[in-house]
């Protein structure tokens, strides 16, 4: 057992492995007040929320109160490790300020009431507007952190009750083009690859994806390979210089808003050499012939003028990947957030249809989320999309789900694509929308053009809803609020990235009257009187397991099968990978292994779209396409992106997350250990261009867009030249005052970020603005205390000491196997 400061070392101690051997196991551990291990009344089996990883973790309870957790050594997602913010992020549950009662605005105030006059309050303000205007004038928001139980009930009361097409999740902002991209390339959602891939490839590729500090545990897996024998080459394509950016074998920093044209590149280079599988391309896809036709436009020395890359790294990119004989991609915000998000993930995903690199060990794309239960956001339809990965303009689909709900299939709206969350603030804006139900996010923090955000949830003639743990930004706009139980106060599943289904248990109760967010969304349902067509109660269960099931059911015969898991499977083992079901009783490691596709005109979830115009395909088009359900090749033209770099404002400005906090920081900025690792918001510059306006480390800068401006303090790094990248949790709910729409005293990143959104994935795009920077004050040359995002080790980052502050100090425990040999056992 070894000691260890999870602050400064966030990845941990490496436990070096071989290709093909399964990743060793070391258990995580943090206990607060000094307790042992055995001082803990109970364990009770859950996984992590502050992340997409999904690991596997146990909860320490004692006196009723949650003291600490430990990694779960069985779990096939992380083998027992554990990242800062699933070791300290749990304190925020016992934060004095969370919501206990819910509040009503009453002359302008909110204030504290019962649930049934809250509950009465939601419920008529519906009742009036689905007589007044009918279902368009309602609206569902929800997040990515629920469990799949809610999402489920949410999208059965707002798809099969009320028949609203206005329903979406803060999905939107970091997972919607990982669904389109898979969409364009399979018809279908889910995640090809899996993270078992990363014991098996001798190339890993990440794509706008700083795993070190977004993913962290996965991000140890990679350390441990690259520090075993045979370790595996790694190509990072990135403008700052990330952890993953020090560790690769080569890096790319292109320009902003030229992803389209450096996949281009690399793809020319691929099939130019020859190193492609004709049989795989011949025999499992359709498009080859288009995409070449397109490559034959970026040959590389154009290619690497347009993205500012060197030639030579460019080729030896592409000869990386072409020499490739396992190779895992993994593609996040770099490329989501950024202008042509879906074209430029299709391509990724292009380079391994055209290599024949899916279905086999160390063979396999990971279009990563970003938030722990997105994958259930998206399975469930409470991002608008119909649940179980069924197709909105398929009618024998939406018949099938009328079936499941036993209601008239013409109440579930399906004359057009779901409304996105960006068109329904347009909706709110012009009045048609009038109710909002807001769940478990914080868009006033978390949307592009913070200021007109206020504007738009600030109207009189909006009924706003907000379900929440805390009294957020967005909060203290809403006409009634409900206060949430959160992670380990209620039961409930969740599914990662690479599709492992969690159970998380109920430790302690929530505290006050706070409630779980299903018992809520059932209570709603209630209230507004929704019934099936036989005058049932549309919404039959009221316990989670009852939910689940009803789960499995709609699930069946779906990508997404979960017919072959329980909660009894689930409790004490592993997670389990969907599908899962009599053909897969024990899960489904890697989809796409015999090189057949979910994308029959028949089967699939989405005829596709055209990635320019983001207009979707008619069903007549896309049988003519692929009739034979293969994978498609599409290609991407790359174009200009829309807000460029000019005189007044000559800075290309991008925005991201950091390694100690999550989203809008409500949670992980009220746990002490994370909140002084990352205390306030900072703006990172090149080293040239700090030189060349005479500016210092620690220096206030202001950073200035066409739609507002923000304060902070300087930090030098490795950032490409003419790029500001700024974190955008830093909100307002822990400022005196909070914030006055264009004050100087600004810290939110979007504040600056520009409304504008991917065609195809209709997801924002946090990174595409200009921006101009001045000093507002010089500083004493410290730098503000931030994360790991500019260096390979902490002592390089200028990571702050803890000394003094609070414990920071987890326990690591090295489990070895009967031969002596440190090993997973058969937790793969």
């Amino acid at each position: 057992m070894t000691d260890i400061d999870r602050i400064r070392e966030p990845w941990g101690t490496r436990t070096p492995y071989a290709p093909g051997e399964p990743w060793p196991i070391r258990v995580d551990c943090y206990l607060a007040d000094g307790l042992d291990e055995g001082d803990v009344d109970a364990w009770v089996q859950s996984a992590t929320i502050l992340h997409s990883n999904g690991d596997g973790l146990d909860i320490a309870v004692k006196d009723g109160r949650i003291v600490g957790v430990r990694g779960r050594a069985v779990d096939r997602v992380n083998h027992g490790r554990l990242g800062p913010k699933d070791l300290f992020g749990w304190q925020a549950n016992h934060s004095p300020d969370r919501l206990t009662t819910p509040l009503i605005r009453r002359d302008g105030t909110l204030v504290e009431t019962d649930w049934d006059t809250a509950m009465d309050a939601v419920a008529d303000r519906t009742r009036e507007l689905l007589a007044e205007r009918g279902p368009s004038s309602i609206g569902f928001y929800t997040t990515g952190q629920l469990f799949l139980e809610e999402y489920y009930t949410l999208a059965l009361i707002g798809h099969g009750g009320i028949g609203t097409n206005h329903m979406d999740g803060n999905t939107r902002l970091c997972t919607a083009t990982a669904a389109a991209a898979l969409k364009e390339s399979f018809a279908c959602d889910g995640q090809p690859g899996s993270y078992a891939d990363i014991d098996h490839a001798d190339v890993i590729a990440l794509y706008g994806h700083n795993m070190a500090e977004t993913q962290s545990v996965l991000w140890s897996r990679v350390l441990d390979r690259l520090a075993g024998p045979n370790p595996p080459a790694v190509v990072c394509v990135d403008p700052r210089q990330t952890p993953v950016a020090r560790a690769a074998t080569v890096h790319l920093a292109p320009k902003p808003g030229t992803n389209v044209m450096l996949m281009n590149g690399l793809l020319h280079e691929i099939v130019r050499n020859g190193w492609i599988d004709r049989d795989y391309i011949e025999a499992h896809t359709v498009g080859f012939a288009e995409l070449q036709k397109q490559l034959e436009d970026y040959p590389p020395a154009r290619v690497a003028e347009v993205c500012d890359v060197p030639l030579d790294d460019l080729l030896e990119a592409a000869r990386i990947l072409g020499g490739a004989e396992r190779l895992v991609s993994t593609v996040l915000q770099g490329f989501y957030q950024s202008h042509q998000a879906t074209a430029a993930a299709v391509q990724v995903n292009n380079v391994h249809l055209i290599r024949g690199m899916l279905g086999k060990p160390g063979c396999g794309v990971l279009q990563m989320n970003g938030q722990p239960t997105a994958q259930n956001t998206r399975e469930c339809g409470a991002d608008g999309d119909l649940p179980g990965f069924r197709n909105w303009a398929n009618d024998e689909h939406v018949q099938e789900l009328g079936r499941v709900w036993n209601i008239d299939p013409m109440r579930i709206p399906h004359y057009t694509a779901p409304t996105h969350l960006m068109q329904m603030l347009r909706y709110v804006e012009d009045g048609s929308i009038r109710f909002l139900y807001v769940s478990g996010t914080n868009p006033a923090v978390s949307l592009p053009e913070l200021g007109r955000i206020r504007e738009i949830l600030a109207q009189e003639r909006l009924f706003l809803v907000v379900q929440d743990i805390f009294l957020s930004e967005t909060a203290q706009l809403a006409d009634v609020v409900l206060p949430a139980a959160t992670w380990g106060e209620k039961t409930g599943t969740f599914t990662n990235v690479d599709r492992t289904v969690h159970l998380s248990e109920k430790a302690v109760d929530p505290p006050g009257q706070a409630r779980a967010d299903l018992d809520i969304f059932v209570d709603y349902a209630r209230r507004i009187g929704l019934q099936d067509k036989d005058g049932q109660p549309l919404v039959k269960w009221s316990t989670a397991e009852e939910a689940f099931e009803a789960w499995k059911r709609c699930s069946a015969g779906r990508p997404c099968d979960y017919t072959g898991i329980t909660y009894n499977r689930l409790r004490g083992g592993s997670g389990i990978q969907w599908p899962c079901n009599s053909d897969n009783p024990d899960g489904t490691e890697r989809l796409y292994e015999d090189g057949k596709f979910w994308s029959s005109p028949d089967y699939c979830e989405s005829y596709g779209r055209d990635m320019v115009t983001g207009a979707p395909l008619e069903p007549t088009e896309y049988k003519a396409m692929n009739p034979l359900g293969k994978a498609i090749l599409k290609a991407g033209e790359y174009l200009p992106a829309h807000e460029l770099v000019s005189e007044e404002f000559p800075y290309h400005l991008t925005t991201g997350r950091t390694l100690y906090h999550f989203h809008t920081r409500t949670k992980t900025g009220r746990a002490p250990q994370l909140q002084q690792a990352a205390p306030e918001v900072w703006v990172e510059m090149s080293v040239s261009d700090a030189r060349r306006h005479g500016w210092s480390e620690g220096d206030l800068l202001r950073i200035t867009t066409p739609r507002g401006r923000v304060d902070a303090k300087l930090r030098i790094c490795g950032i490409r030249p003419g790029v500001l990248f700024l974190p955008f949790h830093y909100g307002y709910w822990d400022t005196p005052g909070g914030h006055e729409p264009g004050g100087a005293e600004g810290r939110a990143a979007n504040e600056l970020t520009l409304t504008d959104w991917d065609p195809a994935s209709k997801q924002p795009l946090f990174k595409g603005g200009a921006a101009r920077v001045e000093r507002v004050a010089a500083g004493d040359g410290t730098p503000s205390a931030a994360p790991t995002t500019t260096a390979s080790k902490p002592e390089d980052a200028g990571v702050p000491e803890t000394g003094g502050g609070p414990d920071a100090t987890a326990t690591e425990t090295f489990v070895e196997s009967p031969t002596g040999a440190t090993n997973a056992g058969g937790a793969q």
